[in-house]
């Protein structure tokens, strides 16, 4: 997996969170990775599917275990919170 872009969101006075464009090459396409403080709080969309259909609905969800884990340091190493 590779982070494309990435952003802190402070949120106000919620939880904040990392949103990072992530190219998955094992999955074949982009996704849209929201990623808050808590660990295990974790979202992921395909982008391309968003582009192409404007699809946020149950085809488009998936398991944010490998994500989470995977870019969880990576994504939140730059940022201070």
């Amino acid at each position: 997996m590779e982070i494309v872009q990435k952003f802190y969101h402070p949120n106000g006075s919620n939880a904040p969170f990392v949103v990072a464009i992530v190219d998955d090459p094992l999955e074949g396409d982009t996704k849209l990775v929201i990623m808050f403080e808590d660990e295990e709080y974790t979202a992921v969309l395909s982008l391309d599917r968003l582009i192409e259909n404007e699809d946020i609905g149950n085809k488009n969800s998936y398991v944010a275990d490998k994500y989470e884990y995977a870019l969880r340091n990576e994504l939140w190493d730059d940022f201070t919170y």
